[in-house]
């Protein structure tokens, strides 16, 4: 009686992060959230963080099933034609800007599927031409360390993906979106009017961006799990 093997898990690109102080490995790390790691594991992707770096974004992706932009630090404002850089952006990395924003052109032109989350939508964004509001406005108005409800636009990617049109989001930025990029349509807002979602009508791959943090609650929410999930199913459609 012959056996055969289960199918391979859809591979998941995921950039990682650079990290200045990772005490446990003693040195400077690359990293990727262990949470953002596990919302793909359970959604039955095989999760790979792979090296920022300079070169053939697309030779790279080449092997991959999908891409999964996650959050960060903030983007360069330069990179968006701004002037000048308000006191409150941080932990930018020149060599990851570059990196991300050609990851996502990249991905986008190939048509793999892509999930954006938090940086990762204002990465694509910034990658299609929009801009970012630097800063919005202190504790009293930025979504830091706050759960929220979003509206979702109804028959979105991100509408079918999380099963809802109203979610309880789990957000840390301090930025947002001010113009959206070419071809981008907004999918969510927040109540105070914030772009918590973005889609790309026309796109030849599955893609979909929030601009909050689905895999804080996935392993609780089904609706934010169903993200992770949507990907990794587009991800596997494609083989």
């Amino acid at each position: 009686m012959s056996r055969t093997s289960p199918p391979a898990r859809p591979l998941i690109a995921v950039p990682a992060r650079f990290a200045a102080t990772t005490s446990a490995l003693r040195h400077a790390a690359e990293v990727n959230a262990r949470a953002l790691i596990e919302a793909v594991w359970r959604a039955g992707g095989e999760p790979a963080s792979i090296h920022p770096a300079p070169g053939d974004a697309a030779g790279r992706l080449a092997r991959f099933d999908g891409v999964l932009l996650p959050g960060g630090g903030d983007l360069a404002p330069y990179r968006y034609g701004a002037t000048h850089t308000h006191d409150s952006v941080y932990d930018v990395d020149d060599v990851q800007d570059g990196f991300d924003l050609e990851l996502a052109r990249q991905a986008l032109r190939l048509g793999l599927p892509l999930l954006a989350v938090c940086r990762g939508l204002q990465v694509v964004n910034v990658a299609l031409g929009g801009t970012l509001e630097q800063d919005m406005g202190g504790p009293e108005r930025e979504h830091r360390h706050l759960v929220h409800p979003v509206a979702v636009r109804h028959g979105s990617l991100t509408a079918r993906a999380t099963g809802e049109e109203k979610v309880e989001a789990s957000c840390y930025h301090h930025q947002r979106i001010e113009r959206t990029g070419a071809g981008l349509a907004v999918t969510a807002r927040a109540a105070d009017g914030t772009v918590e979602g973005l889609e790309l009508p026309g796109a030849t791959g599955w893609f979909t961006a929030v601009q909050w943090h689905p895999e804080d609650t996935a392993h609780e929410d089904p609706a934010q799990q169903g993200l992770f999930d949507a990907l990794v199913r587009a991800a596997g459609d494609r083989r």
